[in-house]
């Protein structure tokens, strides 16, 4: 019999139950992260000012490129993980966790230090004004500079609970924000450190997890852990990690060059304030687009391993299970925005332009939310099952496709409003897509079955 944090379970435990445990822990994990980036945002506005969320704003393309280069690993050799261990293969599987800790290295340093020389000039290129800079600069320095940390803990927290540890994989997460939720305050009001104490908060926090996770992999009790004669990158393995962690990778380098798109028009049309309020909707359409991403985490390994031992039926169960869950999250995350917007806004900051700015723009923006948990789930799926062009394209399109063409015409006949609008009309033709993407791939795996039956 599996022991009881061996994947093998993977292949035999009810789907309900097994969705239930992997799921839960990336949920929570997701879920309290986003909450602290709200909680941060609220810190800031208050203890710093309305211009400086503006400043936190223009940083989100930055970020998402140094996210994207974080999940082109972590999320790469999560996913080939689970199907190693589909097949039986451990020792693959343990190739895999050297790997993610040398690449998460590797692409720390060099993004980290090239972005570092050249920051000032990237955040002017990303919407920043001079009024908005000094706070985007001052946050920016420190998160770059504490890349490795913020890699190596993400990539092997991946790999951790795609091997069996979903619980330890969302305590990490936990002990971050926790340490994060202390030290945030006492940086930004106490010590006076304002910005640029939140970014510090943050890789102290990160520092900690990371050596949680390293332990972790260290102990030889574990069922896949260090072993030193696996320590070398390796060509094929460092190719299926890319091959399958370019899709999220290219779609948070989409979301930089949306986020680029987005900053600069509201620059032009609303000025530092409407960039702010795009912080503000952001921060809390993500806290439930998170929530789905913790599902999809659950599913990953599921799907993953049951996927790699050919047991089809249960992959179709934990997917319709995943867009389920993912459909209800968005909707109770439409609900509450166009019901609540007024009280929801007022959390971050005491400027009532900021908050009218706001409130319009989280009312548009979620018109279509709810499609967007079943465009999520889709997306991941095909990740999970290495299905990387597939999943790259859905990935793709929203941003690519649907709302960068959105962007350039709608501003020009409703301003700031057309900003917004662009967001729910590239979401509901992405889910259209991503529908059609899957109704065609279930096809197929049917036909197949039924030809082996035959």
């Amino acid at each position: 019999m599996a022991e009881r944090n061996s994947p093998l379970i993977l292949g035999t435990e009810p789907i309900g139950k097994l969705l239930i445990q992997y799921s839960v822990p990336a949920i929570i994990a997701m879920t309290v992260t986003s909450l602290y980036n709200i909680i941060d945002s609220i810190f800031i506005g208050h203890g710093v000012g309305a211009l400086a969320i503006a400043g936190l704003a223009i940083t989100f393309p930055l970020m998402n490129l140094v996210v994207a280069f974080c999940t082109l690993v972590g999320i790469g050799g999560a996913t080939i993980s689970s199907i190693f261990l589909g097949q039986k293969d451990k020792v693959r599987a343990t190739e895999v966790v050297h790997n993610v800790l040398i690449m998460c290295i590797i692409n720390a340093v060099c993004f980290g230090g090239l972005t570092f020389l050249f920051l000032d000039s990237i955040l002017l290129f990303f919407g920043a004004s001079h009024d908005t800079l000094p706070y985007a600069r001052d946050f920016m320095q420190v998160i770059l500079l504490g890349t490795p940390i913020t890699y190596v803990f993400i990539g092997l927290n991946n790999v951790m609970r795609a091997t069996g540890y979903p619980r330890k994989a969302m305590f990490s997460s936990l002990l971050t924000v926790g340490c994060n939720i202390i030290l945030a305050p006492i940086f930004i009001f106490s010590f006076d450190w304002g910005i640029r104490g939140a970014a510090l908060a943050t890789v102290v926090s990160q520092t900690v997890a990371m050596v949680w996770v390293l332990v972790h992999f260290a102990n030889k009790k574990n069922f896949i852990h260090f072993d030193r004669r696996y320590s070398r990158l390796k060509v094929r393995v460092v190719a299926k990690i890319f091959s399958i962690g370019m899709s999220p990778f290219l779609m948070n380098v989409c979301a930089c060059v949306v986020v680029i798109f987005i900053n600069n028009a509201l620059q032009h049309t609303g000025g530092d304030l409407a960039i702010g309020a795009y912080g503000i909707v952001n921060r809390t359409l993500m806290l439930f687009v998170m929530i789905v991403m913790g599902i999809t985490q659950g599913m990953q390994p599921i799907v993953g391993y049951n996927y790699g031992a050919k047991q089809y039926d249960r992959v179709r169960k934990t997917l319709r299970y995943g867009i389920t869950a993912g459909v209800v999250v968005t909707t109770v995350g439409f609900v509450l925005s166009e019901l609540f917007p007024h009280a929801i806004v007022a959390m971050f900051t005491t400027s009532e332009e900021l908050v009218d700015l706001s409130v319009t723009g989280l009312r548009i923006s979620c018109a279509m939310f709810p499609f967007v948990g079943c465009q999520i789930v889709i997306s991941n799926f095909f990740q999970s099952i290495g299905r990387a062009p597939v999943s790259i394209f859905l990935s793709l399109s929203r941003q690519l496709l649907f709302l960068l063409p959105l962007l350039l015409i709608l501003p020009t006949y409703w301003s700031t409003n057309g900003v917004w609008l662009s967001m729910p009309i590239s979401d509901f033709i992405a889910f259209v897509i991503a529908v059609m993407a899957l109704w065609i791939h279930q096809r197929k795996i049917r036909q197949k079955f039924q030809t082996v039956q035959s």
